[in-house]
């Protein structure tokens, strides 16, 4: 996955081949920056977007799709969709990353449908039963996003989540499996849950 792919959302393609704007005293441009600039319609934004989150969006797509191919040109669109419709983005509805995975879900449900409507001729002519229906792609993103924040944690917090989530096991037996004391335990749950909910927070974005 190259910035070619969306070298034709921008007027002036030799701008993306500069992704980094920095900012004063050399550091990358902050997000409320790159979030101005795209408003504005400056080309360096568009690159900004796909240096940062592009991998993000095109693993989602990878993961939803099942096919590598599908996810470069649902990444493609993802980005196109966020230039051109760049004057709906607000700032108080979530951060740039929860807008692009809401833009990511819409392309890749539209992927899919059309992906379901090209096999439908095929499958009206086939003595065989229709394949059961796979999970809702919005159902294989939250999951994605959980476990990339989760991996995000300190080990010993994802350690104390993964065991209450996944295993469904009380605090007491977390203690009993992890031979931490029992407060530790509950303390590494709450401080755990506080940051995956920050990080969850990041990639949420109210249309």
């Amino acid at each position: 996955m190259t910035l070619a792919t969306v070298q034709a959302a921008a007027p002036r393609p030799e701008a993306l081949a500069q992704p980094r704007r920095p900012a004063p005293g050399g550091a990358t441009a902050a997000e409320e920056e790159v979030a101005r600039a795209l408003a504005r319609g400056e080309e360096w934004a568009l690159a900004e977007l796909f240096e940062r989150w592009g991998t993000l969006v095109h693993t989602l797509s990878a993961r939803v799709l099942g096919d590598t191919q599908d996810a470069e040109d649902v990444t493609q669109q993802v980005f196109l969709a966020a230039w051109r419709g760049r004057g709906t983005y607000r700032p108080e509805r979530g951060s740039l990353p929860g807008w692009l995975v809401g833009i990511t879900r819409r392309v890749t449900a539209d992927a899919l449908s059309a992906r379901a409507r090209r096999r439908e001729p095929a499958a009206a002519g086939s003595t065989f039963p229709p394949a059961a229906a796979g999970p809702h792609p919005d159902e294989v993103l939250d999951r994605l996003l959980v476990a990339r924040a989760l991996a995000g944690l300190p080990a010993v917090q994802r350690r104390v989540l993964f065991l209450a989530f996944y295993e469904d096991l009380t605090h007491t037996e977390i203690a009993r499996r992890t031979g931490l004391p029992l407060g530790t335990v509950k303390a590494h749950a709450r401080r755990g849950l506080l940051r995956l909910r920050r990080r969850m927070e990041a990639v949420r974005y109210t249309p």
